[in-house]
């Protein structure tokens, strides 16, 4: 029977404690170039012991799998919660990886543990920590051979905090997932999607990852691969990108998900915390259909987590337009700045045209030229004769936002008067919204500069993107007000530095919200 998924500040399990103070030891002794490469970011007791409530499924026999396991934070929190359930298994078989030699002498004590714990509660518990690479000891086992060391070939759980670290297209881990069918970018979820493919039908996995896997073109594969195999039950939600990790300083927002493998998915429970230790939850169940929208080919995932944020939603589920509605798309700008070195300038010239980034952004608008340590010209040459775009009103928004900054979505007007010439360059770490490759209508590229920077278009954002990244394929995806709702933006918002609540109650006015 399910114990209720909690937050609560309440005495830890003497287990867990032991393997806190082993983790706390671990951390200050790694070394942080090896940490970085490795992605290694330790769970904390709170969190664990959260995660493993999430479980739902008994049975006689668990065999769980914690695939990066650390010191074995989980692996000690899910034996305490098996201990201390009223329905217990009478065993449990552990399967643990660690590749990091330190961090597995510590896993193998915090598993000689787990098995006295649960001696204690009846249980039979055993333990094989594999001192391997996981990637390759799962597709040897999934593409049929003989792993090495061995390992089962099916879990009933599986926990995991996977490392969080970009994988190279043409590095050797690419290649084998690929042989399994996975193709993803990040170690974290080529982690996720082999357990998944280790799982049984039935069987139950709760992670905590990063939320960039639940928008971007990246990322789309090991969608499809997860809503495929798996039914989604919880999405939590730490609402401070430090709360997580706070001794880590990881600073992307993370979220605990739990699914069961080839279940019926027809609602999910979307909750939301300040950080592990807040025992304000707020927890709420939202049809399937909300959070992954029928009919949407990139499978966004929306996680919704309060009332405040289901009118946004559903603001958005209204919209009736996308950007080909608008006769417009979206493209990163032109100009790779690495790659085009020599034709950079850091002043305009003769022979030179202006080069738009984003620090040319002030509030709103393009400022150019700027004294700063970005170039502000680039030379028209044989050689970037492709780079330019004709001069014409543009609508410029930032792919990457600092973490320091208060909003997500970061756009710009830019206008013919903006910088001199017949052509620009606009810098590859900008979107670029344009007509045909061309300037959009002045009405239209203000409306959009002033919708793009409402409230309202940034939360909505935030309920698929937990990371500072916009990419064009988010923005194609967004729901649009109508052409008429847009051009009409453009004739009330004329200055582009408006203070953001004047922008949004125009915003909220042509839009028809304030009822």
């Amino acid at each position: 029977m399910r114990r209720p998924a909690r937050l609560e500040a309440v005495a830890q399990p003497p287990l867990l404690d032991r393997v806190n103070l082993r983790r706390i030891e671990a951390a200050r002794a790694l070394d942080p170039l090896t940490r970085s490469a490795l992605g290694q970011f330790l769970t904390p007791p709170p969190v664990a012991s959260f995660m493993t409530s999430l479980f739902e499924r008994s049975c006689e026999e668990i065999r769980v799998l914690d695939a990066g396991a650390g010191v074995g934070s989980l692996l000690a929190a899910f034996t305490a919660e098996a201990c201390a359930r009223r329905v217990r298994p009478s065993a449990i078989r552990a399967t643990g990886f660690e590749i990091d030699p330190r961090l597995a002498a510590h896993l193998r004590r915090t598993a000689r543990e787990c098995r006295d714990e649960c001696a204690g509660a009846g249980i039979d518990f055993t333990a094989r920590i594999i001192e391997a690479d996981f990637i390759r000891s799962a597709v040897e086992r999934l593409d049929g051979g003989r792993s090495r060391p061995s390992m089962p070939r099916s879990f009933t759980h599986a926990i995991l905090n996977p490392p969080y670290k970009k994988l190279s297209s043409d590095s050797e881990a690419r290649s084998a997932l690929r042989r399994v069918g996975i193709e993803t970018s990040n170690l974290y979820t080529a982690f996720l999607g082999l357990a998944i493919l280790l799982l049984e039908p039935g069987g139950e996995l709760v992670a905590i990852t990063p939320r960039s896997f639940c928008n971007g073109p990246y990322f789309r594969p090991f969608r499809e691969l997860f809503f495929r195999e798996m039914s989604l039950r919880r999405v939590h939600v730490f609402a401070s990108r430090k709360a997580a990790f706070a001794e880590d300083e990881v600073l992307q927002e993370n979220i605990v998900v739990h699914a069961v493998k080839n279940g019926r998915c027809t609602s999910v429970t979307i909750s939301s915390s300040r950080g592990p230790e807040d025992r304000l939850l707020s927890v709420r169940s939202v049809p399937f259909e909300d959070v992954v929208r029928p009919g949407d080919p990139e499978l966004f995932v929306h996680v919704v987590p309060d009332d405040a944020g289901e009118s946004v939603a559903a603001t958005f589920a209204r919209m009736p337009s996308r950007v080909t509605d608008l006769n417009v798309d979206v493209s990163t700008g032109k100009v790779v700045d690495f790659r085009a070195r020599e034709f950079l300038r850091q002043e305009p010239d003769r022979g030179t045209g202006p080069l738009i980034y984003p620090t040319h952004f002030a509030s709103g608008v393009v400022r150019w030229p700027k004294r700063c340590k970005k170039p502000n010209a680039l030379v028209d040459a044989p050689e970037t004769a492709a780079l330019w775009m004709p001069s014409g009103n543009y609508v410029l928004v930032k792919r990457f936002s600092s973490k320091e900054e208060r909003r997500r979505v970061v756009a710009a007007l830019f206008t013919p008067e903006s910088a001199p010439g017949a052509r620009i360059g606009f810098e590859n770490h900008l979107n670029v919204i344009h007509r045909n490759g061309k300037g959009l209508p002045a009405l239209l590229a203000r409306g959009l500069a002033a919708f793009l920077n409402s409230t309202l278009v940034d939360t909505h954002f935030r309920q698929f993107n937990g990371h500072t990244q916009v990419n064009a394929t988010d923005l194609r995806n967004l729901g649009y007000p109508t052409v008429e709702q847009i051009e009409q933006l453009g004739r009330r918002v004329l200055d582009p530095c408006l203070p953001q609540d004047e922008l949004d109650h125009i915003v909220e006015d042509v839009l028809d919200l304030s009822s």
